[in-house]
């Protein structure tokens, strides 16, 4: 199978050649031919605080994946990058074949409601990336109406950096960020009747979007509403919880980071995961689709 990055993902596949692993995707290209696809390997491996940490979490790149096929073959209104062909055995069940895209370097943020990092945003300015809010509001609230607050995506290494729409009509032309923030919101929205109907709220998201290299379509690239990108929680928890932090029980790796933020001080090597924190985040990822894809 040739050398085996963490999470028994091959780095050597018939066929392709290894040209990048991130936090927890590994990308494949052709080794002969046309470049003009791309082999997108999802790992078990998790991450929290921007440290990856140890052990993965058993099944999650197939999981992620799954999801991923299953919300792109329902986004209708926009292009995407997935595109039917041969899988290779090793990768089978956590892999998608795509597209190459020239990619954007903005990372759509769509927000129904207010928490996470807006919540401390809102706590010190009552606005979230420019985005001026009601007064009044409280962590896990839903916002009068989904907000766009995009972030530029930093080389490998550096942190992510929230900016405001005009920053991104820097980055990308007045045009383009448009079409980024039109699209992204329109997504969201047909995500989140989808999964209401489920039971299931969709509290935040993240999109990236990229050209088609042959026409230049806006085309919707990488995963997408997958429980690393976005944030779900359970809408009977969310209505009906005493505590207010009981209403915001996401399908998430959020147990992960509770329990890191908890045991360790942010120096040095993170702590192996335990096996119960492993078990119930796994739990959490599979619930979630089990809930969606039915």
């Amino acid at each position: 199978m040739g050398t085996v990055t963490s999470a028994n993902i091959p780095t050597e596949l018939p066929g392709w050649r290894h040209v990048y692993s991130g936090k927890v995707r590994d990308l494949f290209e052709p080794a002969d031919g046309p470049d003009d696809r791309l082999l997108v390997v999802a790992s078990d491996r998790v991450s929290a605080f921007d440290r990856e940490l140890e052990p993965g979490i058993p099944g999650k790149g197939e999981l992620l994946t799954q999801l991923s096929i299953w919300w792109f073959n329902r986004l209708t209104m926009i292009p995407h990058h997935l595109i039917v062909g041969d899988i290779p055995a090793e990768v089978a069940g956590r892999a998608m074949l795509t597209t190459k895209l020239d990619m954007y370097p903005i990372e759509c943020v769509v927000r129904g409601y207010l928490t996470g990092s807006g919540w401390a945003e809102y706590r010190q300015s009552q606005s979230v990336c420019g985005v001026a809010l009601p007064a009044g509001l409280v962590d896990g609230d839903r916002l009068p109406e989904p907000i766009y607050t995009p972030a530029y995506k930093a080389p490998l290494g550096a942190h992510d950096e929230n900016i405001s729409f005009e920053r991104s009509v820097e980055l990308v032309g007045a045009d383009v960020a448009a079409a980024l923030r039109d699209a992204s919101l329109a997504i969201f929205t047909a995500a989140s009747a989808i999964a209401e109907e489920r039971g299931v709220i969709l509290a935040d998201t993240k999109f990236e979007f990229g050209a088609h290299p042959a026409t230049g379509e806006l085309t919707l690239g990488d995963e997408v509403l997958t429980s690393d990108s976005s944030r779900y929680w359970d809408a009977e928890a969310y209505h009906t919880a005493i505590i207010p932090r009981e209403r915001m029980a996401s399908f998430d790796k959020q147990i992960v980071r509770d329990w890191l933020a908890a045991n360790w001080d942010g120096q040095g090597i993170p702590p192996e995961l335990p096996v119960e924190i492993v078990e119930r985040t796994a739990a959490r990822y599979r619930e979630l689709l089990a809930r969606l894809v039915r």
